[in-house]
């Protein structure tokens, strides 16, 4: 039996402020860094998962890989929010960008850390 072998990138949909791009994404990728790599440019300060500042929004689900994030926690996974700049997809992904001010709000109503507020 032959097992297969976990794919080695998404598709990964950014719903950018004026449009809607397709990329490809290495599953060992941030996907800040793919963006770049194909001419999108997405906010970003730390590239460390703390100041919120690249923050998206999963649009129909998916999963990403936050564990090279800094500050990330269950409720921002529960809400839908990643941090690009540190995120790794792990499925295809739609993702509406530059949430940085909803992420900041959600995280404030729990009581977490939310920088630049």
């Amino acid at each position: 039996m032959e097992v297969s072998a976990e794919p080695t990138s998404y598709e990964v949909t950014l719903l950018l402020p004026e449009e809607e791009r397709t990329i490809q994404v290495g599953a060992d990728e941030h996907i800040w860094d793919a963006a770049l790599k194909a001419g999108i440019k997405l906010p970003a300060l730390c590239h460390q998962g703390r100041c919120l500042t690249c923050a998206g929004r999963l649009v129909d689900g998916g999963e990403v890989d936050q564990s090279d994030s800094i500050s990330y926690f269950p409720q921002d996974r529960q809400a839908g929010f990643v941090l690009l700049c540190t995120g790794k997809p792990c499925s295809p992904l739609r993702i509406l960008t530059n949430q940085q001010d909803e992420m900041r709000r959600d995280r404030r109503q729990h009581g977490l850390p939310a920088p630049y507020s």
